[in-house]
């Protein structure tokens, strides 16, 4: 819902009353930085508490990276493009409970069809990572793919995309047999679903509109509904656990960046402690919740936050 603002002190306490309506639930944070990384960056976590994400080295190089009992696995897609400034060469986005990843690479030019150019949208592939085994995750007739999230049962969620990361952007689910249909959406990703795939929750960006805002969206047993935190410039959902609860993204009035949850109590504002803003990317079964955070010295580091009930 889009409303003209007259008074916008007015709208940014209803926000903070409307994004505080969820029940009460309070988390203990903690920062997650791969070692002698100058950036970390946390997507997905499953149920045993196994994270992934991606982080940038000390010389600028980007990986993905595992976290499992505090140990830290760097995760490099083997024959992905590595050394290119500001290309995300390998970057792990989920994991569920048998261990399965998905995530994105970059495929050097020459590779594979309509990758011509190093670091550009056609050349950024989905892979996923089975006992031990990559192999790509690829919507038919598309050039590009971005999977986000992979559930319990094996099956897919994420967004193809051709010459752009916009307009010709749609939605996906690749089931674990293989079959792939599409959210007749563009500029939009499917970021997530509960176990059994009757709802899933994604992103899309209204075209009709200039410049186009971003909404979330939950598509309940085919039923598609847009959603936006009350009073945000944008929103974006980004997971969904199975329980229904969503984690997302969206931008107060004031332009600050917050992580949300949204459950049937209402919406619940994401904030690591003394940042200057937050995303909120990833969410398991018992409720716990991953993403990144900026510092007030403009460094980004992933978080981890564990429900109060849970210490």
């Amino acid at each position: 819902m889009r409303i003209g603002l007259r008074c916008p002190v007015i709208m940014l306490v209803l926000l903070a009353l409307a994004v505080s309506s969820a029940q009460a639930q309070s988390y203990k944070y903690a920062s997650i930085d791969y070692p002698n990384a100058i950036r970390t960056r946390a997507w997905g976590i499953n149920s045993s508490g196994v994270i992934v994400g991606d982080y940038r080295d000390s010389s600028g190089t980007l990986h993905g990276f595992l976290l499992v009992g505090g140990r830290y696995v760097t995760v490099d897609v083997p024959g992905s493009l590595i050394g290119l400034p500001g290309v995300l060469p390998t970057g792990l986005r989920s994991i569920n409970p048998a261990g399965d990843i998905v995530g994105i690479f970059i495929a050097p030019p020459g590779s594979s069809e309509g990758c011509t150019l190093a670091g550009s949208p056609p050349c950024t592939k989905g892979f996923l990572l089975h006992r031990g085994t990559f192999s790509t995750v690829l919507f038919p007739g598309h050039e590009g793919s971005i999977p986000q999230r992979i559930t319990r049962n094996g099956d897919i969620y994420g967004c193809y995309h051709d010459a752009d990361l916009m307009v010709t952007m749609h939605g996906f689910v690749r089931t674990a047999s293989g079959e792939f249909s599409s959210v007749d959406l563009p500029a939009s990703m499917s970021n997530g679903a509960t176990p059994d795939g009757s709802t899933v929750v994604g992103l899309y960006s209204d075209l009709t509109m200039m410049p186009a805002p971003t909404h979330g969206y939950v598509i309940q047993n085919g039923n598609f509904q847009s959603f936006d935190v009350p009073g945000s410039k944008f929103t974006e959902a980004w997971d969904i656990n199975p329980r229904g609860s969503i984690v997302g993204e969206f931008q107060d009035l004031a332009g600050v960046f917050h992580g949300f949850l949204r459950t049937d109590d209402g919406y619940k504002s994401i904030d690591f402690p003394a940042a200057i803003g937050t995303h909120a990317g990833g969410i398991n079964r018992r409720g716990t919740i991953v993403g990144q955070y900026t510092d007030t010295k403009n460094v980004t580091h992933g978080f981890l936050a564990v429900p109060a009930e849970d210490d």
